[in-house]
C-alpha cells in the first residue's frame, strides 16, 4: 500500500511539473498560400520588437511555419509585452523552392500590441501579391 502511495504520489508530482511548464502565448501567426490553395510550410518568420530608445529593432525569435503554415509560440505572456513589434516573413526561399518567380523577397508587418489579449496575425500569400490583418 505504501508502494501504492508513493507511485501515485510521484505520477501527480510529474504532472504538475509537466503543467507548470506549459507555456501560453500572445502571438500567433499563419501564411496561407492562394495561389495553391494550401499552407505555406517551411517559412521562416522573424519576430522583432522595436526599441524607440536606440531607435532600432531588436529580434525577439525566428522559426519556420509548421505543415500547417503556422507558428503559435511567438511571444510568451505574463510580464508586459506591450510595444511595436513586426514579423519578417522571408518568402524568397518558399516561392524558390516551388521555381515560382516572386516580387516579394520578404514581407514586413509592422503592429502594435497593447494589453493581455492574443494576438494572431495571419498572411495571405501569393507571388505577385499579398494581405494581412489581425485575426483571433
Amino acid at each position: 500500500m505504501k508502494k501504492l502511495i508513493l507511485l501515485f504520489s510521484v505520477i501527480l508530482a510529474c504532472q504538475f511539473s509537466l503543467q507548470a511548464q506549459d507555456k501560453s502565448y500572445q502571438l500567433s501567426t499563419h501564411i496561407l498560400d492562394i495561389s495553391s490553395g494550401s499552407p505555406a510550410t517551411g517559412v521562416t518568420i522573424r519576430l522583432e520588437r522595436y526599441d524607440s530608445l536606440a531607435g532600432s529593432w531588436k529580434k525577439i525569435s525566428e522559426q519556420k511555419t509548421d505543415g500547417n503554415g503556422r507558428i503559435k509560440d511567438f511571444l510568451p505572456t505574463g510580464g508586459n509585452n506591450d510595444g511595436t513589434y513586426k514579423l519578417v516573413f522571408l518568402t524568397r526561399e518558399y516561392f524558390e523552392r516551388r521555381k515560382w518567380e516572386s516580387f516579394y523577397p520578404f514581407i514586413e508587418v509592422v503592429f502594435a500590441i497593447r494589453g493581455s489579449s492574443h494576438y494572431h496575425v495571419p498572411l495571405t500569400l501569393s507571388p505577385f501579391g499579398y494581405s494581412t490583418y489581425r485575426g483571433n
